[in-house]
């Protein structure tokens, strides 16, 4: 068990050779950089400046932030200890997210002008949409023979559904959002080898703590926009209809933020156009009913939409003292999430973010690790980053052995539990939030 006097272990780096987080930053950025410059008719200073910024990260010392805005003391603050060093000699999760702070000041998104709040992802999230729609609408018609039945459908395939990710096209050119209407078994095609692909799976478990409630409150850390941000909706509406939680709150980003990260603006969007798709000359039609239910909600306050800054900083969930290590949580943050019965924490960052994005072994314990963290959690992800916790001895090396990228290539998920303070839900009240 990891205690205050243990040495943490260290951060993954962009500077280790072969690694998926040297890839990142290698070959991943600059394209996207590539593709932000064609998604509108930026004006010649901006193209420029997105040209030397690519230049930048192939070779050159990381630019602190320069425009006038709130948050630049923060971001600079946390490279000042890499001052000098370039873009493949820091940690991966500062090196990632600065990288889209970075880009946000380029393409000018907090500045007086016609740029100011242009999300420069936009088309790509409205393509991803449209591709996602008509593998979602069907199985809004989908029944489940009981409740527990359709709980265990709707995780799992909000976890699959995390599997696209416009920021990662290494996992997303496997797997589109057309794939996943199979693969990823959408409703009642669950698929078995996607089931075997869990490596761990504690949704009995979760499913005993929410009917021993009813629970006040859940939270949603949202990840992707298109299928994913549908499919974590359609889980959000179940809770709410079957009266397993008074008040679902949604945490979205306030910036873009990894290409396809879902904002307040991008919500909204996916509602309007899961009715709109779906008119069939019904009055109403499935996806209609599903946007007006999740609407009528926000009305009564039953689905509250949150969007501060934090889910866009380079700052995690634990907080620590050595050079370089990110910052604990503002608490105000920490204050919100303690007043929920539960939080389900989507994708890869929200999971980097739980164990500080560094090398723990595969075999340390999630519920050790996290044990600071103000509510019980869920983490439903799917594996696109080079760490796991709560694995068995050997289990990770017999993986390696039969599959050398299961670590990266999205093929493997999890739905992982852990009580307040670090206790498992074995006993389904126990750390029960009031």
């Amino acid at each position: 068990m990891q205690t205050g006097s243990d040495p943490l272990p260290p951060p993954l780096m962009t500077s280790t050779p072969g690694s998926f987080a040297r890839q990142t930053i290698v070959e991943r950025k600059p394209q996207i950089l590539r593709e932000v410059s064609q998604a509108y008719p930026y004006p010649p200073d901006i193209q420029a400046a997105l040209a030397a910024f690519a230049v930048e990260i192939g070779a050159q010392p990381i630019r602190p932030l320069a425009e006038d805005a709130p948050d630049r003391e923060l971001w600079n603050a946390a490279l000042a200890p890499f001052a000098g060093h370039t873009w493949l000699e820091v940690p991966w999760y500062l090196a990632e997210t600065l990288f889209y702070r970075r880009l946000m000041e380029i393409v000018r998104f907090y500045q007086p002008g016609p740029w100011r709040d242009v999300d420069p992802f936009a088309p790509q999230k409205a393509a991803g949409l449209e591709r996602a729609l008509p593998a979602f609408l069907p199985i809004l018609e989908q029944s489940a023979p009981d409740p527990q039945t359709a709980f265990t459908r709707m995780m799992h395939d909000a976890l699959w559904g995390n599997l696209a990710d416009l920021s990662n096209r290494t996992v997303t050119a496997r797997a589109d959002e057309g794939r996943l209407s199979t693969d990823a078994g959408l409703g009642r095609q669950a698929d078995r080898r996607r089931e075997d692909s869990l490596l761990i799976d504690d949704t009995p478990q979760i499913w005993r703590y929410l009917v021993h409630g009813p629970l006040v409150r859940v939270d949603l850390i949202a990840d992707n926009s298109g299928l994913e941000l549908l499919l974590d909706l359609r889980l959000v509406d179940f809770l709410l209809r079957a009266g397993l939680t008074r008040q679902v709150r949604i945490h979205l980003k306030r910036m873009p933020f990894f290409v396809s990260d879902a904002m307040v603006r991008d919500l909204h969007h996916t509602l309007h156009r899961c009715g709109a798709a779906d008119s069939r000359g019904e009055s109403p039609s499935p996806g209609q009913e599903f946007a007006a239910r999740l609407r009528r909600a926000m009305e009564a306050g039953q689905l509250v939409l949150r969007d501060d800054p934090f889910w866009s900083t380079c700052l995690s969930y634990r907080g620590c003292t050595q050079p370089g290590c990110t910052q604990p949580p503002p608490e105000p943050m920490v204050e919100e999430l303690a007043g929920s019965d539960l939080v389900l924490l989507k994708g890869d960052v929200n999971y980097r973010r739980l164990l500080d994005d560094r090398q723990w072994p595969h075999t340390a314990h999630m519920a050790d690790i996290a044990a600071g963290f103000p509510a019980p959690f869920v983490a439903l992800r799917t594996l696109k980053g080079e760490l796991i916790v709560d694995l068995q001895p050997g289990q990770a090396e017999a993986l390696a052995a039969s599959d050398p990228t299961w670590l990266i290539n999205g093929q493997r998920g999890l739905v992982q539990f852990v009580n307040q303070k670090g206790r498992h839900a074995q006993d389904p009240g126990a750390g029960r939030i009031r």
